[in-house]
Parts: C-alpha cells; structure tokens; sequence
C-alpha cells in the first residue's frame, strides 16, 4: 500500500506518519504545500526521511494559493461570521489538491492526514478528495480508537517519538497550537481554550508573528494606494505586482501598523464551539479596500444581491465546498459582478486602524452632479418624483396601518 500524507514536521505528523508505516505496512510519502510558512519548512525532507517516508514533496503553491483561492474569495467579499477572513479554511483545499496531484503522479492507494476528529480541516481535506479524486482511500488516524488509545496526550507522542528516534521538538504542554500561511496565522487550543483570556494582553506579545500590537506601531499614519482591475488588486503603491506580491506587500505595511488582529468564538461545522485569534494583516487590508472600490463602481442591486450570498459562500469555504459546484456556480456569478470593479482606492493605516482616504475609478457611477445637495445642472433627478415615490412604496403601511387601527377599534 502507498499512502501520501500531509506533512508538516510537527510532533503529530511525525508520530502519524511512522504509526501509518508500521500499521499498514506501507510506503509513505510525506507531502508538504509551501503557502507561506516561511522558517517552517527548513530542513523538512531530512526529517521526513528520518521519520520513514520514502519520499518527500514540498511544493511551492505560494502563486496559485493567491491567484486561485485568495483573489477569488476576496472578490466574493467572504468573511465568516463578520470576523474571520478564512485563512486556514482556504488553504485546505489547494493543499489536498497538491496531495491528489502527487499521489496520481506516484500511483498512491491512499491519502492520509492528521487533522483531528473534531475539527474542520477532516472535513476540508476530504470533501476536496472526493470531490477530485473520489478513487483514494482516505486515512485519518485520529478517527481511530487504537490511535486514540495509544496517543491519549502528547507525552505518550513525545515518548514514542523518543523509542523510534523520531527527530521532534515538543514540550509536554504547549501554550497553543499554530498555522501559518500566506493569508494569515491562526492560533487555538492550550491556553486560548479560556474564552475570557486576554489573548491581546502585553504579556501575551510574543504569540503573535506577522503584526506588531497597535500600540506599538508607529505614532504617524501611513498612506498606501491599491489598484483595481476587474475586482482584482493589480498594484500597490503604484507598482505592478502579481497576486503573490500583492499579499506579501500587504502583510508587510499591515503588520507595521498592526491591522487585522481578530479574538472570535466561531461555530464549527461539527457543532462544537471554538475560540481562535488571527494575525491577516495583508487580507485585511485587501478586503477593505476591494469593498471601498465596490461602492464606487458596483451596482446597487448587483451588490446586493451578492452581498446576500456572502455568508453563504463564507460557509462554503469554512465547510470545505470549495470545489463544489455550489461554490463554482457562485463564484460565476462574482466573477460577472467584478467587471467594473476598476480604480484605485487610498488608505489610511494607523495604530490597528484602517480608514479609506479617497478613491477614484474611470467607470465610477458616482456623479457629484447628480448628488449634490445644490442645484443640479444635469436635469437628470427631479425631486418632485419622489413624492409619488414615497406615496406607492408607503401604500401598503397605510393599508396595514388601517387594518390594525380597525382591529383595535372592536
């Protein structure tokens, strides 16, 4: 049997990736996407290869997770309860896609992953197989009793990692649990557990990677211009960059001035709560500005329309659909939204704060003419319309106002 795993070096993909080898006497071939872990990926295939695994892919991804997965969700708008910008959630599908696309390339019988039996990324990981490729076996360990019994905690982890020689670096309690990538950092679990934990505490400083804490960043506000074409940003500061340079431009002038931090308690698609804090410096800012260039250039029915669909889509991507056909047919949709979302926007980044100062588009429907307060030299708006206006959209409260009072009245 020959198994692809999803690697990263931790402590739980090593202990999986040897208890796979010995339980089902197969040949592993560990798998890892770079979408932007940076040092985490140092010296990971000699690690890999110490652990077992006969192979090891690592697969830069970083250009295709932000042309095909970020762009495309920063045009929908999506945010997943009104807070999370869906960094990890984006990320699984591209990696479970760079999996399939190894374990065809090997002739793999299977996939595996360490993601837990509790949480989202089982999910993601395989709604994306079996949407593309329906014929792999998948192998989640923490869904089995024996792993679970075997593996109670992490000192039993560390233990066995210890008798096999398994190359690790673990405590037996670690504070929290981490995921990076290009988009954002999450951090959950341990310490964070604890709702009323301040997690944005001084003390607390040296959790978080890609961003100071607002307080810290400079006392002067920094004016930065992003370019739209088709909904897409094209440039920043007037230099043209790919999608790529986009968000690595945009992590870095975030994370100076400390924009995009986020402390929420989201629904899991199991049913469970949980607690997790975010760093998305570069997606926040991205997000912002692409609404700011839609208010200037989008239809008001068409924006919404497909401002209705936003937690919809958002739920998609947090549940794992991001291959459904659901999430391509909406993704339609955007896409013919986007078409006039052309200009530039400018903003105002200080201490944690973003605030829109100024945008402009060749294809703007703002027409000051039109708007103003003074007299309009365009004849286009005549005010005396609007009292047969406000006469037909009130008629049925006045109908329904008498019907009450009548009632009332008995």
């Amino acid at each position: 049997m020959k198994i692809v795993l999803a690697y990263s070096g931790g402590l739980d993909t090593s202990v999986i990736l040897s208890w796979i080898k010995e339980t089902y006497a197969a040949e592993v071939i560990a798998f890892c996407a770079n979408i932007g872990q940076e040092e985490e990926l140092k010296g990971l295939e000699a690690k890999a290869r110490k652990t077992g695994a006969s192979k090891c892919y690592i697969v830069d991804l970083q250009e295709e997770f932000a042309r095909d997965f970020i762009f495309p969700m920063i045009q929908a708008g999506a945010v997943y309860e009104n807070q999370y910008f869906l960094g990890t959630s984006i990320a699984r599908p591209l990696i479970a896609k760079g999996m399939i696309d190894v374990a065809r390339r090997e002739k793999a019988d299977a996939l595996g992953h360490g993601a837990t039996g509790k949480g989202n990324d089982q999910v993601r990981f395989e709604l994306t197989a079996a949407a593309l490729a329906p014929e792999l076996q998948i192998i989640a360990p923490w869904r089995e009793a024996r792993f679970r019994d075997l593996f109670p905690g992490r000192a039993e982890m560390i233990e066995y990692c210890e008798d096999k020689r398994i190359p690790v670096q673990a405590s037996a309690k670690k504070p929290y649990s981490m995921d990076r990538n290009l988009l954002h950092i999450s951090f959950e679990a341990g310490i964070l557990e604890d709702p009323w934990m301040d997690a944005f505490a001084p003390k607390n400083k040296d959790m978080f990677k890609l961003s100071v804490a607002p307080e810290d960043a400079p006392a002067r506000p920094e004016y930065v211009t992003l370019d739209f074409v088709k909904g897409d940003c094209v440039a920043v500061n007037g230099k043209a960059l790919n999608p790529l340079g986009v968000m690595r431009t945009l992590n870095k002038l975030g994370g100076k001035h400390g924009i995009g931090r986020v402390d929420m308690v989201e629904n899991r698609y199991v049913g469970m709560k949980s607690r997790g804090v975010y760093e998305t410096p570069g997606g926040a800012i991205l997000h912002f500005a692409h609404r700011q260039m839609e208010t200037l250039t989008m239809d008001r029915e068409v924006m919404h329309l497909r401002d209705s669909l936003i937690p919809r889509y958002a739920e998609l991507v947090y549940y794992g659909y991001w291959f459904a056909p659901e999430r391509l047919a909406l993704q339609a949709l955007v896409t013919e939204s986007q078409k006039n979302v052309t200009g530039t926007v400018r903003l105002k980044l200080y201490k944690g704060n973003l605030m829109v100062a100024g945008r402009k588009s060749p294809v703007s429907l703002y027409n000051p003419a039109i708007a103003t307060m003074e007299a309009d030299p365009t004849k286009a708006y005549n005010q005396d319309d609007a009292t047969g206006f406000i006469r037909l959209n009130a008629l049925r409260l006045k109908v329904a106002a008498k019907v009450r009072a009548g009632r009332k009245g008995k």
